[in-house]
Order: structure tokens, then sequence, then C-alpha cells
């Protein structure tokens, strides 16, 4: 949630982000079930977001939905600061040469946010989607951008991390985590062991800029049906490539920072 001296802005971006959470259209008394607001003032933020063409309201159904205004602001944005428009055709002449799934992605505060995904010539059903946000501790991008934060900036993501259990190989510690680190610095990728879904396996590269700063994260996704993790290691020569040539033509971007981190204490 917004932070106290955020105030009114940061509370009714919280309402906005709320809403459009749910993935669907939504009901006052479900916003409100979930939110920390006093009724009166989360109704007064949704009227007012509904006023400005943030949301909108259906008076048929009773539910809200993110509005045109957001959309097009939210157009606008993908179009200016991400890494999609300029990965575009990297990222199908990967998909197209490996024959399987790529995922383009980037930090967003704890989270990993899919920025582009291209799939396989046979598609697998998985979570990823381009505009939908995943755990970043249990995903080969995530883990590779923590991996590749500076200390501080990932300590921070780190906290923020739920280390919920979702197969029997995730990791469940911030230990167990710091412990892959300096193997995928190294060797300058990370797999994801089946640790989100199961039977969904991938190698990820970071993308840096020539400074060594952060932008994002590639993938090659794959199947224990198809592959295994020796076989997606064969890719991360491609891989790696295909990010430098991804940087290099975002540098001619004014990107901005990977995430705005917030600290507490002193």
């Amino acid at each position: 949630m917004a932070a106290a001296a955020d105030g009114t802005v940061g509370k009714a971006l919280d309402v906005l982000e709320q809403v459009s959470g749910f993935g669907r259209p939504v009901r006052f008394s479900e916003v409100l079930s979930q939110s920390d607001l006093p009724k009166p003032t989360l109704y007064r933020f949704m009227q007012t977001l509904t006023n400005q063409r943030m949301l909108e309201y259906d008076p048929d159904r009773q539910t809200y939905a993110p509005g045109t205004r957001l959309v097009r602001l939210a157009h606008s944005a993908w179009s200016q600061s991400s890494l999609a428009q300029v990965a575009g055709d990297h990222l199908h002449a990967l998909s197209e040469a490996t024959g399987e799934t790529v995922h383009l992605a980037k930090l967003d505060h704890a989270h990993v946010l899919y920025l582009d995904k291209r799939n396989a010539a046979q598609p697998v059903e998985m979570y990823s989607q381009a505009g939908k946000i995943g755990p970043a501790y249990c995903t080969g991008v995530g883990k590779v951008m923590l991996a590749f934060l500076p200390e501080n900036s990932a300590e921070v993501v780190m906290a923020q991390q739920s280390f919920h259990r979702y197969t029997g190989a995730t990791l469940t510690s911030p230990r167990a985590l710091r412990a892959e680190f300096p193997g995928i610095r190294e060797n300058g990728y990370s797999f994801d062991r089946e640790e989100h879904e199961p039977g969904i396996i991938c190698i990820a590269v970071p993308i840096l800029t020539e400074g060594h700063r952060l932008l994002g994260a590639l993938s090659v996704t794959s199947t224990t049906d198809r592959t295994n993790l020796a076989g997606l290691e064969k890719q991360a020569n491609r891989l790696k490539s295909t990010a430098r040539a991804i940087s290099a033509e975002a540098q001619a971007w004014s990107f901005p920072d990977h995430m705005t981190l917030k600290q507490t204490g002193p």
C-alpha cells in the first residue's frame, strides 16, 4: 500500500491498482472487503476515479473496471518506456530459433512484471502472460534480476518476498535464494527448476546496460516433457547474445530506473 507520506494521491493510486488487480469488473463490496480504507473514504476515491475516467462504472451490473483514460495512459507509458518496444523483433527471432517460449520481464518493486511473451511452435499453458506480475524468488527471470541488482537494492526486494512454497522445488528462504547468487553471477544465467509451476523449466539472463545497470531479463522456457536443464543450458550463449542486442538498441532510449525502492529506517 502507499506510504502515509504519499497522501491522497498515493491512496487513490492504491485503490486504482486494487480494482485493476481483480482482472475483471468488480463490485464495490468486493473492493471494500480487501481495503484498509473506511467505507465512505473508499467510496469517495472510487467516485473521483470514475469522474476522472480512470475507472469505468457499469450501472447495470454495478461494477467498476479500468477506465479509458487509464488505458490510454498505460498504452502511452508502454510505448515510451518499455523494453518491449525495442525487444519485439529480437524476441520473435529467439523464439523461432529455439522453438520454445520466450519471456521478457522487468522488476516492478518486489514482483516480476512480464512485458512480452512469444509462444513456442507448440504452446504450453503456463501462468506467465504479458502484463501479468509474478514472484521474483521462484522464477528464472526474477532470480537472475535479483542476483544482478546492487546488494542494497536486492536486500530491499528480498525482504518483500513471500517465500510461499509453490512446488517441492521452490526455494522457501532468503538464505537458500542468496546461495544461488554467486553461481548465477559467475555463469551469467539462472534456472527455474520447476520452482513456480510443476513441469515448467527455464533459463534466464539479465539485460544490462554498458554500465551494468539492470534493465530487465530474458528467458527461454520449456517443459520437462520436451527437454531438461542441460538442454536449456545449450541456449545460454544465444540468450546472452540476444540480451546484448536488446541492450544495445535500448541505449538510444531513455529508460526509467528498473524500480523505485522505498526503504524504512535510517
